[in-house]
């Protein structure tokens, strides 16, 4: 699929006012990292997940991520694969997704986390002019290249909402450079190779990425991929300035008391958050090696 695309980028389309900028903006003055939760729409039950969004949102997410579920979900491991098909057993749809955040308030802001054939298909247009109504502030598309992203992006643009690109452990310097300077708000560093999810081998390559990308961008870095575990968002948040939770929080979901998990695993992340909360001027290159990163 060949998308129309533009040259203009981050740096020359009409920005809004974003709710996503003023977050980091806020975690930065409160020294500490952003943290990025993940949700699958739909999973474990439709029933479930307004509560849960608010479960997530009231026990400290400073962004929630809404995946819409899709039948191949090319960046998810097993975890939100699993959460992402049963969310369409259920009967999880573009339109049921809209119409159930239209119905839940809640201060944090949402970002829309979608694979492109999705928005595609709606149509781009249709699609931001939705996803605004149903109050995101912004999306991540995983399969979408800059290049092919500006008449999305332009789309979101328009409607006041933001668009964030990934990079990956393998992508070159000055790719990753470019990459950044089309991104709004933040730049969503992958973690580790390969897909989603919380096992899998270290990545001692961590720093000097997110060292490389600091040297290329001013650009809030939040990293996902990997990250799981207490220890995991406590390294992470000593070298960037988002640490994205999603397949621990997926699991708790789908708990047999999945709101009083979510609050306990949230409870146990988030004071991790505050730099300095461990070694002080502790190399990030150790900060990387102690996450482990899966």
């Amino acid at each position: 699929m060949r998308l129309h695309h533009t040259e203009s980028g981050a740096a020359t389309r009409e920005r809004a006012a974003s709710r996503v900028a003023l977050v980091f903006e806020q975690c930065r003055s409160e020294k500490r990292a952003a943290f990025i939760a993940f949700l699958t729409a739909g999973y474990p039950t439709l029933d479930a997940t307004p509560a849960l969004i608010r479960t997530v949102c009231e026990s400290g997410a400073d962004l929630l991520e809404i995946g819409f579920p899709y039948s191949d979900p090319i960046a998810d491991g097993p975890v939100i694969q699993a959460s992402s098909q049963r969310a369409l057993e259920n009967g999880a749809t573009f339109d049921w997704i809209l119409g159930t955040l239209t119905n839940v308030e809640v201060e944090t802001p949402l970002l829309a986390f979608s694979y492109c054939n999705l928005l595609f298909v709606r149509g781009f247009e249709r699609a931001a002019a939705d996803l605004a109504a149903a109050g995101f502030a912004g999306a991540i598309v995983p399969d979408l290249p800059p290049e092919e992203g500006q008449t999305l992006a332009g789309a979101l643009a328009k409607n006041g909402l933001s668009m964030n690109y990934l990079v990956a452990p393998t992508t070159p310097p000055e790719r990753a450079a470019f990459i950044a300077q089309q991104c709004d708000d933040f730049v969503y560093v992958a973690g580790r190779m390969g897909v989603t999810g919380a096992h899998a081998a270290a990545d001692d390559l961590l720093a000097s990425r997110i060292a490389q990308l600091r040297a290329a961008t001013q650009t809030p870095l939040a990293v996902g991929f990997g990250v799981s575990k207490p220890e995991h968002v406590a390294a992470v948040a000593a070298i960037a300035d988002g640490v994205v939770v999603g397949s621990a929080l997926i699991e708790a979901c789908g708990a047999p008391e999945p709101e009083k998990v979510l609050r306990h695993l949230c409870a146990s992340l988030r004071p991790q958050l505050i730099r300095g909360r461990h070694e002080v001027d502790e190399p990030a290159s150790a900060a990387a090696e102690r996450a482990h990163l899966p």
